[in-house]
């Protein structure tokens, strides 16, 4: 696990798996066999058998391939008509090898709502039980609707007018299904309608009406506003669901985000915070919600501020929301966010007083997400202070852009939860090296410091580019930032640097990428923003020079640009050479001596690689000999080429040749830089 800030890790634990993760602070962790078993009761030593194991994807992908394979047996096992048809959602295993396939039902095609059910198989495979969400038989008389399309899309409408929505269409227009989940099976339309709700909630109003006489059957808000009352950032409202007389922490309007509540265990999801009622907490830790819903305020806002500032859905963009776990272990001082689960976690804090659930926290570690799933910065060295940074960076953008009064938006990282205990903050922005660690600025060894330490040479670049030098006040939070260079920096507002970090981030930083070239990519971003002649650009010039890295442009401006390749290119085993090209065009005269050239090939045996650039003009510079002793996989590397003699205007190749058996991969992308 990465972790939130930096602390001496205890050096008898074994890490036997490494994790794609970020965390807010950095710490020693149990995983893997002896995570699971502290969260068993007292005296167990294996699992219990009814609870559920963990599934690895490519096993819960084969336990649904089979029961997919076997839904017709299914249906006529369970006694199912012969026009109803099961369709796999998910699987459950239990430890004792009991194993819970959930199905939705279709009815001579058409969806049944109302008609989902589980089938519960023993170990070996015989049925045990069904649990059925209607026990009526699934029939109609007819399929052939009465009430037109129109009809059922216009009621649909005045139904969600009436909770605000200024929707002039259905978002999903009028579909026949059979309405199963009150009383007697109907041919009945679906018709859901989105917009906003009168106090600006997302509006997803689904109404059912009779496919024969055009009554409403039901209608339902797939959105729930709840309150809450949060131990950091006042009382906040919450999207949640309701599920028949309870409410869940789960927001629908932002890919199904869900909060719970690991109870103070260190493994699995926990419990979805469910209750009767939708206010959740009361500001205190006597009550387990209300970290709830701090953790579930702060993934909202995350998903906004990208949404939003960015245009990016969810973590992955791709629409899906992660989910959070709240009171991980006793006393637990740290947040983390984990790859393998695409959750975010956290610790209650020293004496479970203090849950690490404050809004820049939340922020700060779903940006650890965003990071993996873009540039994936390795976490070592500079690229991994550019990846605790970035989360930095980010965390704070998401404080700035919830505008709560109870929470203001500051510089200031972790100022809520009082790591420690003086009511200090965890980091500082505007002059990192007040915490006692980070630095200001760049160095040769930067590089070798913890990376909660080096992030603060990009923390302290982006508040420079931010709000500039010197002292100032903002939002009631004094700051005085310096400059290595004791020159000053006049910023141009966090809006602008945000938006320069985040093209830098997904467009320009590699797994690789230093503090050299994060300048590189980020003048590349804000040239092409704002133009390499803008005030933009010499603010990002002038902010790296301020934190060493880089030189003042003196008055102008190089041209920071970028060439890539990412289509895919098979390299043979053990076989001819192939290439990629990239055709470099509106630079002027030669390449300069510390051209970058980042290399990303797939390769499940890196040594047999021999790779050259090739320049224009047929020149080869060798990037990579082969090595029989390098058995690592992949190449994820920057090379940095002296390549002054060569004309920079034209096509560049990158020359790989698999000189070895065995072994096999492809050129996933490769990019030449010009600072």
């Amino acid at each position: 696990m990465t972790p939130l800030y930096a602390r001496h890790k205890r050096t008898t634990l074994a890490i036997a798996t490494a994790v794609a993760a970020g965390a807010l602070l950095a710490t020693g962790m149990t995983t893997g066999a002896a995570a699971q078993t502290a969260a068993l009761p007292t005296g167990k030593t294996t699992p219990l058998a009814g609870s559920p194991v963990q599934l690895s994807s490519s096993a819960r992908t084969a336990l649904i391939q089979k029961a997919d394979a076997a839904t017709a047996e299914t249906a006529q096992e369970i006694g199912l008509g012969a026009k109803e048809k099961l369709v796999v959602r998910d699987v459950v295993k239990d430890a004792d090898g009991t194993v819970h396939t959930r199905y939705e039902r279709t009815y001579n095609g058409l969806p049944v709502l109302g008609g989902d059910l589980v089938v519960h198989e023993t170990k070996a495979g015989k049925t045990e039980g069904v649990t059925k969400a209607t026990k009526a038989a699934i029939k109609v008389s007819s399929l052939k609707a009465a009430v037109t399309t129109a009809k059922a899309e216009k009621q649909a409408l005045t139904a969600a007018k009436d909770a605000g929505s200024d929707k002039t269409s259905a978002d999903q227009a009028p579909r026949k299904v059979i309405w199963a989940a009150t009383g007697k099976p109907t041919l009945a339309y679906e018709t859901v309608v989105g917009g906003l709700q009168d106090d600006g909630t997302p509006n997803e109003l689904h109404v059912i009406t009779d496919a024969a006489t055009g009554k409403k059957l039901y209608e339902w808000q797939g959105i729930k506003t709840g309150i809450g009352n949060t131990q950091y950032s006042g009382q906040v409202s919450l999207t949640t669901t309701q599920s028949g007389s309870n409410y869940t922490l789960t927001d629908g309007a932002r890919g199904g985000h869900k909060t719970y509540n690991l109870n103070h265990g260190t493994s699995g999801t926990g419990t979805l915070f469910s209750q009767t009622s939708d206010t959740w907490g009361n500001g205190t830790t006597s009550n387990a919600a209300t970290a709830g819903a701090d953790a579930h305020y702060g993934a909202a806002e995350t998903w906004d501020f990208y949404k939003n500032t960015f245009g990016r859905s969810g973590i992955k963009n791709n629409g899906v929301g992660a989910y959070s776990r709240t009171h991980y272990g006793n006393s637990y001082v740290n947040a983390f966010w984990d790859d393998s689960c695409f959750c975010m976690t956290y610790g209650d804090g020293s004496g479970n007083a203090d849950p690490l659930t404050a809004l820049d926290v939340a922020g700060h570690e779903m940006s650890h997400g965003v990071t993996s799933n873009t540039a994936g910065l390795n976490y070592s060295g500079e690229s991994g202070g550019l990846n605790e940074a970035t989360s930095d960076i980010f965390g704070t953008g998401v404080e700035f852009y919830a505008n709560n009064s109870t929470d203001v938006g500051d510089y200031l990282i972790g100022e809520k939860i009082d790591i420690n205990g003086d009511g200090t903050p965890l980091r500082y922005m505007d002059k990192p090296s007040k915490d006692g660690g980070s630095k200001d600025s760049w160095y040769s060894g930067v590089g070798n410091v913890d990376v909660h330490y080096s992030s603060g040479v990009a923390n302290h670049f982006f508040y420079l580019l931010s709000e500039g030098s010197g002292a100032k006040v903002i939002n009631g939070v004094s700051y005085n930032s310096p400059t290595s260079d004791g020159l000053p920096v006049t910023g141009i507002g966090r809006d602008k640097a945000l938006q320069i970090w985040y093209r830098a981030l997904t467009t320009k930083f590699t797994s690789t990428t230093n503090y050299a070239a994060a300048r590189t990519g980020t003048l590349a971003a804000a040239g092409e923003l704002y133009g390499t002649t803008s005030a933009e650009y010499t603010a990002v010039a002038n902010a790296w020079a301020a934190v060493n890295v880089g030189t003042r442009p003196g008055g102008g401006g190089g041209g920071g640009t970028s060439f890539e390749n990412t289509a895919d290119v098979s390299i043979p085993d053990n076989g001819a050479a192939v290439t990629s090209s990239v055709t470099v065009s509106g630079r002027t005269g030669n390449a300069p001596s510390n051209l970058a050239v980042a290399v990303d090939i797939v390769h499940t045996w890196r040594g047999d690689l021999q790779i050259d650039l090739v320049a224009p003009d047929g020149s080869t510079y060798r990037l990579k000999n082969t090595s029989s002793s390098d058995s690592a996989d992949n190449v994820n590397t920057t090379y940095t080429v002296n390549a002054s003699s060569e004309v920079a205007n034209g096509t560049w190749k990158l020359k790989v040749q698999d000189k070895a058996a065995q072994d096999t991969g492809y050129i996933n992308s490769w990019k030449l830089t010009f600072p």
